[in-house]
């Protein structure tokens, strides 16, 4: 690969199922060696993952069968979901602690059993009729794809410790506890510490809100998390933050080409997006 005046040219990879496509940047000198900037060995390649927000929620209902239906047949490195508990202790796919917004029905999830959770139409005017989800009946689609699957587990709630302890056992009454493709995120240190107990072995990312002003050190080393999340703002304002204690970094929500593109300049590993074509389409540009 010849070199450019002025520049330098660098290959990265974009994990797929299954395989990996290469694709070629052109890259300031200062920009090439940016792994190094953040702790991490410089390496020949390097692996964006991008994660379809909710499924294909930039297209389709968010956190729908349709939208995690269309965002499996892409390929990208997995799908993000949110789980909350009802009433009668399942493991509902939902990012609201009510239906209010996303749905034909109003209350909260707490506050209701399965039987009416599954009613509310979740769907738009353009893909109605769609119907919240269980987690074993995402487990059940998501699982042949060859795709990972990041779960985060909402907080606070009235579920408290319970949430992870019933995500467990979703997760082994599948015989998917020891799948390496499963994640765990949590905006909660409580959460994170809680999935060490309940998996160590398991993938836990603790994500930071935007009033947090640093990752706490004590937290992280108590916590142990695997992996790091902070969102696409306070990556921006904060790009020494990313790769902090020599972890990954999952960032959200990144939707437009210019955002992804200088995530991948600045190390981010997994890519949280609601336009996962976008995100295909943007890092081949």
């Amino acid at each position: 690969m010849e070199a450019l005046a002025g520049k330098c040219a660098s290959w990265f990879q974009i994990e797929q199922t299954g395989a990996c496509m290469d694709v070629e940047l052109e890259l300031d000198e200062h920009e090439k060696k940016r792994p190094a900037v953040f702790g991490r060995q410089p390496r020949g390649t390097w692996t964006l993952k991008i994660v379809a927000h909710r499924g294909y929620s930039g297209k389709y209902p968010e956190l729908s069968r349709l939208a995690f239906e269309k965002a499996l047949e892409l390929p990208i490195h997995g799908i993000e979901c949110d789980v909350r508990m009802s009433r009668d202790g399942k493991v509902v796919v939902n990012h609201d602690a009510t239906l209010d917004r996303t749905s034909d029905r109003i209350g909260k999830l707490s506050a209701l059993d399965w039987a009416e959770i599954k009613l509310a139409d979740i769907g738009t005017e353009k893909h109605p009729q769609q119907y919240p989800l269980l987690l074993d009946e995402l487990l059940e689609m998501w699982e042949p794809s060859g795709q990972h699957l990041y779960i985060e587990t909402k907080h606070p709630g009235a579920a408290g410790d319970i949430l992870e302890e019933q995500v467990v056992l979703r997760l082994r009454y599948a015989g998917l506890i020891d799948d390496p493709r499963i994640h765990i995120i949590s905006f909660s240190h409580r959460a994170i510490r809680r999935m060490k107990s309940l998996a160590p072995h398991m993938d836990r990312i603790y994500l930071r809100r935007d009033w947090e002003r640093h990752f706490n050190r004590p937290d992280v080393l108590l916590s142990e998390p695997t992996g790091l999340g902070m969102s696409l703002l306070r990556g921006k304002l904060q790009p020494s933050a990313i790769g902090a204690y020599g972890l990954p970094t999952y960032m959200w929500t990144i939707d437009k080409p210019e955002d992804m593109k200088w995530a991948w300049a600045n190390g981010v590993d997994i890519l949280a997006t609601n336009q996962p074509e976008v995100a295909l389409h943007a890092i081949q540009m």
